[in-house]
C-alpha cells in the first residue's frame, strides 16, 4: 500500500539513484514541499527510506533492507511483493 500512490512510486523510484533531499524530490515531482514530505512520512514508517541529517538538510535513501544493487541488478523487496530489475 505504501507505494501504491503513483506520488511515492516516483519518490521511490528517483531514490534509486541517489540520496536526495526534500527539495530535490519536491522538484524531479513538480509537487510542493509539504506533500513530499507527508509521502516520506509515510516511506519512512514502513521502513522502505531511511534518512540522515546532514547539517540543515535531510538526506533520504532507500532503506537497504527494502533496495540492494547486485551484479545480477536491482531488487525492490517490499515484503509481500518483490521486483527484480535485471541489469543490462
Amino acid at each position: 500500500k505504501a507505494v501504491a500512490d503513483p506520488d511515492r512510486l516516483k519518490i521511490v523510484e528517483s531514490l534509486r539513484s541517489g540520496p536526495k533531499n526534500v527539495s530535490e524530490l519536491a522538484k524531479i515531482l513538480k509537487s510542493e514541499i509539504v506533500n513530499v514530505s507527508h509521502h516520506l512520512g509515510v516511506l519512512r514508517k514502513r521502513k522502505i527510506v531511511s534518512f540522515e541529517k546532514k547539517g540543515r538538510f535531510v538526506h533520504y535513501t532507500l532503506n537497504p533492507d527494502v533496495y540492494q544493487v547486485s551484479d545480477r541488478g536491482e531488487t525492490l523487496n517490499l515484503g509481500n511483493c518483490r521486483l527484480e530489475i535485471p541489469s543490462r
